[in-house]
């Protein structure tokens, strides 16, 4: 079987500056079966790429047109001309009204990365069905956005196509005596990833607790949110496996997000990692961990208090930390 898997305009397919997407398109390949005959296309302006095998769509902005629907009017010149027997969209549901009008007859797969309702394409329920009746499958990250795309469809809509395959990552041999006195903050430097709070409270953890560090690792390129501290390290966005081994050493991972995760890399790597959590309950956050200390606000206060209470209870923090090691089971295997 010959696979073309298609992202979304604009997702870098490479470890410079890899999104989650990317991250799991390229560690399921390693895995898959059919990696020597899948293909991933795509446009980035990044000159390292995955190993996988990658095709970049060479598009240039235009004033009158949409630059997603030339990227795929491109993709579809390219399946004429060389078809493949399967298509995989990631999470861009409007591309399959592009696709079905030239390539009718295809076989196709629709992952969901993020809240289908929010997306072009999957906002209404006459989308949805469209989709159910167009694809072979619809693979979501999580449960909580398989329940999003449910809403509102009627029972009898509601099929075996609908599947949840949640993301994963590596799973590695952890010495917890390495652990050190390490808080992390990984993801986006923005509200809605709860940076702000996290900002003002590690200032106020690093203040008190003088035998603590904390590394944030990540990114915002209109960021608003700046917090200094000789024991605060910011280093920007770095790669994956940079991340990975970082959360070796840290004790202590937080996770406070506002918005609604649709499942959570973060603490989904954190687990895997051995460190002890804080996450806030939003999306599909609580499905990333059973092991994790569940933010009732999220606000200073509330962040505080949990991070002192796992500063100041070791054992707590030895037995979170564990728990989630020993309880992680979203390996890429």
């Amino acid at each position: 079987m010959k696979i073309s898997i298609l992202l979304p305009f604009k997702e870098n397919f490479s470890p410079d500056y890899a999104g989650a997407v990317s991250l799991f398109i390229n560690d399921t390949i390693k895995l898959s079966k059919f990696k020597n005959r899948s293909t991933v296309y795509g446009y980035t302006e990044y000159k390292k790429k995955f190993k996988s095998s990658y095709v970049n769509i060479e598009t240039s902005k235009k004033f009158f047109s949409s630059s997603n629907k030339d990227y795929v009017k491109k993709f579809i010149l390219i399946e004429k001309k060389n078809p493949s027997d399967l298509i995989e969209i990631h999470n861009r549901p409007i591309y399959l009204n592009y696709l079905v009008k030239d390539l009718r007859k295809k076989n196709y797969i629709l992952y969901f990365h993020n809240d289908p309702l929010s997306m072009k394409g999957s906002s209404s329920v006459s989308e949805r069905i469209f989709l159910l009746d167009k694809v072979e499958k619809i693979i979501f990250n999580s449960h909580w956005c398989k329940s999003r795309f449910e809403k509102n469809l009627l029972t009898s809509k509601i099929n075996n196509k609908l599947e949840v395959i949640p993301q994963s990552t590596s799973k590695t041999k952890i010495n917890f005596s390495l652990k050190k006195n390490i808080i992390s903050f990984v993801g986006k430097l923005n509200d809605s990833k709860g940076y702000d709070v996290f900002g003002k409270t590690i200032l106020k953890i690093l203040d008190e607790f003088k035998d603590w560090n904390s590394i944030v690792v990540g990114d915002e390129p209109r960021q608003k949110h700046f917090f200094f501290h000789k024991r605060l390290k910011i280093y920007g966005f770095k790669t994956n496996s940079f991340i990975l081994n970082k959360l070796k050493e840290v004790s202590i991972s937080v996770v406070p997000s506002k918005w609604d995760e649709p499942f959570g890399r973060s603490s989904l790597e954190a687990s895997s990692r051995g460190c002890a959590l804080i996450i806030s309950n939003r999306g599909g956050l609580l499905e990333t961990s059973n092991d994790a200390l569940i933010l009732k606000n999220i606000n200073e206060v509330e962040l505080y208090k949990n991070i002192k209470k796992l500063i100041m209870d070791k054992k707590l923090r030895q037995k979170l930390q564990k728990n989630n090691y020993k309880n992680f089971y979203l390996t890429n295997d």
